[in-house]
Order: structure tokens, then sequence, then C-alpha cells
């Protein structure tokens, strides 16, 4: 019987899924995404008169919420499908860097944009966005829009986020966002951290060879 990869990938996917499981068993998918969604509104305030996660972790602990099944289930096809192949290239601690910086780029992202919002921002996309964005670097096959290889490369970059973006509209709409925060800023953060990262990420994994 072949086992489960143990990838860095793998096991981000599995405690995704285990904390949105363990929510809705509980019946406490609407409190978590106040305890643990990142809030822009809270980057000013800091505390809150609720039990929930320190401000200054809920970029990341937000990536652990999800608005329903459909929502998460997207997301992590799309995190196993691109991130076992970045994790080939960069590495596990490189695609974990790159989670970890994408999810905070994606809350940065959107604090930018609405600082005093108060709606929480909720589900991994922002973080998968920068898996994304690294994938499109070292696994888009650009198309012969131009005579300019260059120009054709991004083209294909710009394409796939765009294309990410709606997707994830979508996923919002059938699943039912239910009064959460599924953000075009946050993944064009997250996508952008993931296209500034993907060289240095390399040449970090690479640097003794």
């Amino acid at each position: 019987m072949q086992r489960f990869p143990r990838t860095a990938t793998n096991i981000i996917a599995a405690v995704t899924a285990l904390a949105w499981v363990i929510a809705n068993v509980l019946g406490r998918s609407e409190q978590a995404a106040y305890a643990l969604g990142f809030i822009p509104l809270r980057v000013e305030l800091g505390s809150v008169a609720f039990p929930a996660a320190p401000a200054f972790l809920t970029p990341l602990t937000a990536t652990l919420v999800h608005s329903g099944l459909v929502h998460l289930g997207f997301n992590l096809l799309i995190l196993v499908w691109c991130g076992i192949q970045v994790e080939r290239v960069l590495g596990s601690t490189g695609l974990i860097v790159l989670y970890v910086i994408g999810a905070y780029a994606a809350a940065a992202a959107q604090w930018g944009v609405n600082p005093h919002g108060n709606v929480p921002m909720i589900g991994a996309s922002g973080a998968i966005s920068a898996v994304l964005g690294s994938f499109a670097l070292s696994f888009g096959r650009a198309r012969a829009f131009t005579s300019n290889l260059r120009v054709n490369r991004w083209i294909n970059v710009a394409w796939l986020m765009v294309a990410w973006v709606v997707l994830q509209f979508m996923m919002g709409w059938l699943g039912g966002q239910q009064g959460y925060l599924l953000a075009t800023p946050a993944h064009v953060g997250g996508f952008a951290a993931g296209l500034l990262l993907q060289r240095p990420l390399l040449l970090w994994r690479y640097r003794k060879a």
C-alpha cells in the first residue's frame, strides 16, 4: 500500500482540511472566522472584545478558515496541484517560506486597500496565490502573443493571475461567502509575493551547487 507522501505541501493541506472539519463538527465556523480571520481594523485596534488569535498571527490563522466545502476543496486542489511542483523546485523549506510570506503579503495588500475594514478575511487563497505565482514563473508556458519571449512570459503570468482571481470569485459565489471576505487585493498581493520570491528562493536552495 502506497503511503501518503509527507511533503510540506501535503502537510499544509492536511492541517488546513483538519481545521475546517473540526470547526464544522463543533459548529464553530462563524466564531472561527472572527477569532482566526484577518480583520484589517485589528492592525490598529490590536485587542478585541471576543476571544481571538493575536492580530499579528491572523494572516496565518486565516488560512485555516474557509467559508464552505467548495471554497476549501478548490483551494486545496490548487495548493496540492501547484505546491508539489513548486516544492520540487524550491524544496520544502522554500515552499513553507513562500506560503507564510504569501499569507502576510495578502493580508498587507488587503490592509493597504481597506485599513478600516471590519469583515474577517478568511481562506488560504492569499498564501496559495504566492505558490501559484512561483508556479507561473517556474512552469508557465508562454504562448506566442508577440515576438518577444519575455513579454509573452509575463502575459502568461498576468493571465494566470486574472484567471485565479476570477475563479476565487466563482468559488465564493458557489460556496456562499456568508459575509466573509474573499478579497482581490489579497490574491494580487500573494501572487506578487510569489513572483518576487521565486528567484531568491531558487538561488538560496542551490547556493552550494
